[in-house]
């Protein structure tokens, strides 16, 4: 009896500390880095009620056995002014200064260099806004952080990996931002070491949301923590 107590404390040590095998309580603390939880969102109500793609006919909820996620299913009907994403979908009602955001992303592209998944942040407005390009081969305009400040997007990481190994798993996603250092921090599986790093004031608060530059892919389990920011006068949805 003594051994079997001490077999199930370890399992229960080893599923609290371990990434990705937490329980849902650990998954989503009331807290993170001294911010409140501000937003969550698992589509287990069978809606997107909460979120406001640029073309909702391409995005849709989804069943995978017992788990609802929020599916890319095609490219978005839209063309951005200048060079930048396609696929965007943004959290409604929510501006925030510094943030953690985390989801579990799973791409359903067929294989290829540019094959990604994107974060999008501080946006503005669809020529104003920072986003993490996850994508399969790092290049000049592939897998990085950017910023839109009115022209085709620039990577602004300091640092990165020489790309995001995508499969047909899902991966978890967490972003951090900190307005007053301007620090950008993303990691991919490992909440521990980041696989790239920015630094940017140039937009301190601003929307989120998810999506991709061209490609399709599932998003599931979305929680923000984070400081909530009034937009401006102009402001509102996009």
């Amino acid at each position: 009896m003594k051994r079997t107590t001490q077999v199930v404390v370890a399992i229960s040590v080893i599923l609290l500390i371990t990434p990705g095998i937490i329980s849902e309580e650990a998954a989503r603390p009331e807290t993170l880095l001294g911010m409140p939880l501000v937003f969550e969102d698992d589509f287990e109500q069978g809606n997107a009620d909460r979120w406001e793609p640029v073309d909702s006919a391409a995005w849709n909820v989804v069943k995978e056995g017992d788990n609802y996620a929020y599916a890319l299913l095609q490219d978005c009907d839209y063309s951005p002014k200048v060079r930048s994403p396609v696929n965007i979908s943004l959290i409604k009602e929510l501006w925030a200064s510094d943030f953690v955001f985390q989801a579990r992303f799973k791409s359903t592209e067929h294989e290829y260099g540019h094959r990604d998944m994107c974060i999008f942040f501080g946006h503005q407005d669809p020529t104003h806004f920072y986003y993490v390009h996850l994508g399969k081969k790092a290049d000049e305009h592939c897998n990085s952080i950017f910023i839109v400040n009115g022209v085709p997007r620039v990577s602004i990481a300091t640092e990165r990996t020489e790309g995001t190994n995508w499969d047909d798993r899902y991966h978890t996603v967490r972003v951090t931002r900190d307005v007053e250092k301007g620090t950008i921090a993303v990691y991919f599986d490992d909440l521990e070491t980041p696989v790239m790093l920015a630094t940017d004031k140039a937009f301190t608060t601003g929307r989120i949301g998810v999506g991709s530059f061209d490609d399709i892919g599932i998003v599931d389990d979305v929680t923000v923590w984070g400081k909530k920011a009034a937009p401006p006068p102009t402001q509102g949805s996009q």
